[in-house]
């Protein structure tokens, strides 16, 4: 999953930072009571839309981990393309979308199980750096692709 060029890639211990806090943030949410978490939600929500439109290495959490954080450690050993970890907010903004419906609808349970969803994901990537985004995207990737040119290539059937 290497970048084309370094001007394209992103250090990896980048997104791992921003699920660590997106995993504190998610904790907040299901501890909190409703009243208190769909706005803690709705920040978390907007955050996922930042990375997903922006792209990841352009949200308020990537700008903190450039300046505060990755001059601590030493170089990445390697770059990667953005584009799966944008994925992966996508995916984390669907996610909130749906808490956000739960909560004001009375429907308690859907927004718990979407927040739990997005926490296990967040969790992933921050403690094994597994992003379990980033694996759909590359997923879809090899399976859109496929059917795509399957099905082009498949001589019509003449009678």
């Amino acid at each position: 999953m290497s970048a084309p060029g370094p001007q394209h890639g992103i250090d990896p211990r980048g997104p791992q930072f921003t699920a660590s806090l997106t995993a504190v943030v998610l904790v907040a949410v299901l501890l909190t009571p409703p009243a208190v978490a769909a706005p803690i939600l709705a920040v978390q929500a907007a955050l996922f839309a930042w990375g997903a439109i922006a792209g990841v290495q352009h949200t308020p959490v990537a700008w903190l981990f450039r300046t505060a954080v990755r001059p601590r450690l030493g170089a990445p050993d390697h770059l990667e393309d953005p584009t799966p970890p944008r994925f992966a907010q996508t995916v984390g903004l669907g996610f909130a979308v749906l808490g956000l419906v739960g909560y004001p609808t009375g429907v308690e349970t859907l927004a718990l199980v979407a927040v739990g969803f997005a926490l296990v994901a967040a969790l992933l990537n921050a403690v094994f750096r597994f992003c379990l985004g980033c694996e759909l995207y590359l997923l879809l990737r090899r399976v859109v692709p496929a059917s795509t040119s399957a099905s082009a290539s498949t001589p019509a059937a003449t009678h």
